[in-house]
């Protein structure tokens, strides 16, 4: 008989759920990190034992055409399902430019990680910006949820 096989993490089905999660941070809204691993991670996350199905969700994540990331809440790496992206724009005067720049990790050729920022506006696609003209700020503040108040 074989021990327990634990079920294999759905970062994405997360994030399309909660519409904007923290990667690793504690605050106002819930951790990729803590919810691969059932629970609270005290230090870095890199030292926890399921350090490595983390690291795949995350990189899952930042595969995704449909999640972009960035310093959103509360200063930590954010990462946002497309659906809430036209509320961002929408509420971007109050946000604030640099809380919405866009950043992508990009593999060099020496293996290394570099983090690529895409300032705002240019990262929106017409479409979201299109939802976003359409959308009154009080919508766009209910989307988003209580942090961005």
């Amino acid at each position: 008989m074989g021990g327990r096989v634990a079920k294999k993490f759905d970062a994405l089905a997360f994030i399309a759920e909660h519409g904007v999660v923290l990667a690793s941070a504690r605050g106002p809204v819930p951790s990729v990190a803590e919810a691969v691993t059932g629970e609270p991670i005290r230090g870095s996350w890199w030292a926890h034992p399921r350090s490595h199905d983390i690291f795949r969700a995350l990189t899952e994540i930042d595969d995704s055409p449909d999640v972009l990331c960035f310093k959103l809440v509360g200063g930590k790496v954010s990462f946002v399902h497309r659906r809430l992206w036209p509320a961002l724009v929408c509420l971007s005067g109050e946000i604030g430019r640099e809380r919405l720049a866009a950043i992508k990790q990009e593999h060099t050729e020496s293996g290394a990680h570099r983090n690529v920022v895409t300032r705002f506006p240019d990262w929106v696609p017409p479409d979201v910006a299109a939802a976003a003209r359409a959308l009154d700020p009080a919508a766009a503040r209910e989307q988003l949820g209580p942090w961005a108040t």
